[in-house]
């Protein structure tokens, strides 16, 4: 099978699968983003005279097809075919002969993954930022129900003073709302078209990269054709800062819950159909899903550094290893999708035990309370933390 750089040779069979690697299985994920792409990119070369209006309609027709082929999960990129554009553009060839050829005037593979990719990273953020907001909506109902529970707050693990469910639980609304400014610096920086820039020089051609931009959804054009290559790696890398920030904060509820759902503590009670079960306990329940959610953000802190790592010490230009920034930013996005939509879970299904909290709001909670009883009849606060401090500790 043909590849888009074939020579007169044939590859290495060991090399090849060496270098193609999972590539042609991530770019399932990009194969809608790279017809979509396609599509725009033939009518403007319809525009500039490249393409016939008969042409452009062929290939539009053709690639639609293609796109529902997809939608109906029956398209499949062969180890031989590399990736998606190649795979895209033997159908085309296939049906189309000649015309099917001419897709790929005035592109290059880099720019195509480029494209295909930051469509699809536009898509997956769109996704996260719904259900950061469904897990913000959420949180408000959690609140509503239980907020004016009180039980202790902690520091170093330890009871320190009252708290109550509504300030725990807006913590993670308000970190979430924080999640979302990163969110709109990132997609800033995402938000930019690089077709057209090819392999990092451009092309000898007139291309209308403002129309190409602006039909595929872009806000811009990213103009610099060698930094349109840096921006692979560097862009995911900040991406993948953002949905480590947001698996931070599940990282922090997945902890305070199971520590709050524990027997011993009892404030928290998970609906049965959370937990699983021992193979040799019978009377275990175990908050796996809860641990899972804990050790997810070091699944995707790791993506975030592996692709930085991936990105470094590279010279300008285009270099082979930022081929290996996309299965970590496919997985990290699958990760953190499959994890808000839990949270959401959890704040909607998870019980408040008022008698537990009640039963663990013991006396030394109320001592920084007391203190400030003395300071407001004029004792002096060092004066009144000592004395409170004595009673405690004769």
């Amino acid at each position: 099978m043909s590849k888009l750089w074939q020579k007169k040779y044939e590859l290495n069979k060991t090399i090849e699968q060496y270098t193609v690697g999972k590539d042609y299985l991530w770019d399932v994920f990009l194969a809608p983003f790279d017809c979509k792409a396609s599509k725009v990119h033939a009518t403007m070369l319809g525009r500039i005279g490249i393409l016939s209006k008969e042409e452009v309609e062929k290939l539009n027709i053709e690639l639609d097809k293609i796109l529902k082929t997809i939608d109906a999960g029956k398209f499949t990129i062969l180890p031989e075919q590399e990736d998606c554009h190649t795979a895209i553009e033997a159908i085309l060839t296939d049906r189309l002969g000649d015309l099917g050829k001419k897709i790929h005037t005035g592109r290059s593979r880099n720019d195509q993954v480029l494209t295909a990719m930051r469509l699809y990273v536009k898509e997956e953020m769109g996704i996260c930022k719904r259900l950061c907001d469904e897990v913000i909506v959420s949180v408000g109902k959690f609140s509503k129900k239980y907020g004016a529970i009180v039980y202790p707050g902690y520091t170093h693990m330890r009871k320190a003073m009252p708290s109550t469910f509504l300030l725990w639980s807006s913590s993670f609304a308000d970190s979430m709302r924080d999640n979302q400014i990163l969110f709109e610096a990132v997609w800033k920086i995402v938000d930019q078209s690089p077709l057209g820039t090819a392999a990092g020089y451009g092309v000898p051609l007139e291309l209308d990269r403002e129309f190409t931009a602006k039909e595929m959804g872009f806000a811009r054009v990213q103009e610099n054709a060698v930094y349109a290559q840096h921006s692979r790696g560097k862009f995911e890398g900040a991406l993948l800062h953002y949905l480590s920030q947001v698996m931070w904060d599940l990282n922090r509820l997945a902890s305070d819950l199971i520590l709050y759902s524990m027997p011993e503590f009892g404030y928290i009670e998970l609906p049965d159909n959370f937990c699983t079960g021992s193979s040799i306990m019978p009377q275990k329940k175990n908050p796996d899903v809860l641990e899972l959610m804990r050790a997810k953000f070091h699944v995707v802190y790791s993506y975030e550094q592996q692709v930085f790592q991936l990105a470094s010490d590279l010279m300008s230009g285009y270099n082979r290893d930022v081929q290996l920034t996309k299965g970590p930013v496919i997985k990290a996005f699958e990760e953190v999708k499959s994890s808000l939509e839990i949270a959401v879970l959890l704040f909607r299904e998870m019980k408040v035990n008022k008698n537990h909290c009640e039963r663990a709001m013991s006396d030394e909670l109320f001592a920084t309370e007391r203190v400030y009883d003395l300071v407001k009849k004029g004792v002096p606060f060092r004066e009144a933390y000592q004395q409170v401090s004595s009673s405690i500790h004769p």
